[in-house]
């Protein structure tokens, strides 16, 4: 068994002693570990790209049959890209950011077209960019450990990284349920939403790499796949289902404050809580994903929409109460459902001037119509 590093992918950014991506061979196996374990493994350009490098290098190894992506740590594979990094740069007009999510998008398409079996752990904490590089894999992972989710309506943002095309092909409306109240899912939840496919309990992650390295990933995974415990939402399919599926915000929320169910309830306070901007486009999002034929049209879509978010006053404002100034008490602009018109919604889906779409720009039309969209 060999193990070597490509050490132009390990390279560690200027002041730090450790590299942020470790590339690694072992065997038949090319492993690809996310290395900020004190940040949660947050993604940053530096690491998008050395992931993109490592795949482009092994499409074409016949030495790699499986690549493997897991975070190092023990609190998670990945908590999403740096949004202090963004927040940072949108004071400074989103350049760098837009460039970011360039890369990351593309990186998002490649993973899920890659032509060698692509294996993501998502063990421990997995959120935003955490699902972008793992859940549009071939086979993922979860564990008991999984805390998956896609918290963006929580920072006056809307699901990206493909994020919209997972949730909007969930059964029933469990996806909308999870993107509008920016809640956390177990491994089991993972699984019944279409996140993920293999439940494997923690404790056997280290054998089942080794075992990767040396036989198909299809055995492997069979051989380690266990019985996950059923899923929580599961049982509230019957409320979600109901009450999320209505085209406008305020009505879903209507439904779950008249619910009889105190679980739909709850849900009602954590959507209040949320940019009732971000909430209205995540809910548009999550609707044109549904009508678009495939990952790559979301992605560009969502770019689109990312960049309008970046300009807009509640990312910032939800990044200060959250994790600059942690005050947990963000001041929404606008601060009501109501206030929020359905031509400022619309204007997240036009081109940005001056900025030039992602993968192929006709994929998405201004003119682009589904039937939530229609004037009531």
């Amino acid at each position: 068994m060999t193990k070597s590093t490509a050490p132009e992918q390990t390279q560690a950014p200027a002041g730090s002693a450790e590299p942020e991506v470790l590339i690694e061979r072992t065997g038949h196996l090319g492993r690809i570990i996310l290395n900020r374990p004190r940040a949660i493994n947050a993604l940053t350009a530096a690491m998008v790209s050395a992931i993109r490098g490592a795949l482009d290098e092994w499409e074409h190894d016949d030495g790699v049959a499986t690549v493997l992506l897991s975070g190092a740590g023990e609190r998670g594979l990945c908590a999403g890209g740096d949004i202090v990094a963004i927040y940072r740069d949108a004071g400074n007009g989103g350049a760098a950011s837009a460039r970011f999510w360039a890369e990351e998008y593309e990186l998002n398409a490649r993973i899920s077209s890659y032509p060698k079996p692509y294996v993501a752990i998502m063990d421990g904490i997995v959120l935003g960019g955490g699902v972008g590089v793992s859940a549009h894999g071939r086979h993922r992972i979860v564990t008991e450990r999984t805390k998956v989710g896609m918290p963006e309506t929580g920072i006056g943002f809307v699901p990206d990284v493909g994020g919209t095309y997972l949730l909007s092909r969930a059964p029933g409306e469990l996806g909308t349920h999870a993107a509008l109240t920016a809640g956390t899912m177990t491994g089991a939840d993972a699984i019944l939403l279409g996140l993920a496919d293999v439940y494997v309990d923690s404790s056997r992650l280290e054998e089942l790499a080794a075992a990767l390295a040396e036989k198909p990933a299809g055995d492997v995974l069979r051989n380690f796949a266990g019985e996950a415990p059923e899923a929580p939402l599961a049982a509230a399919r019957h409320w979600i289902d109901e009450c999320y599926g209505h085209d406008d915000v305020e009505s879903i929320l209507d439904a779950l404050l008249r619910s009889g169910n105190r679980d739909a309830n709850s849900a009602a306070a954590a959507v209040q809580a949320k940019s009732p901007t971000a909430l209205k486009v995540t809910l548009q999002s999550l609707r044109r994903a549904r009508a678009l034929p495939d990952l790559v049209s979301v992605l560009a879509q969502e770019y689109r929409v990312s960049l309008h978010a970046l300009a807009a006053p509640d990312f910032a404002e939800g990044v200060r109460a959250q994790v600059i100034d942690k005050d947990r008490n963000p001041r929404w602009q606008p601060a009501s459902l109501q206030e929020v018109r359905r031509s400022d919604v619309d204007a997240y889906f036009e081109p940005v001037r001056g900025q030039t779409d992602i993968f192929t720009p006709e994929v998405i039309g201004t003119d682009f119509v589904t039937k939530s969209q229609e004037p009531k």
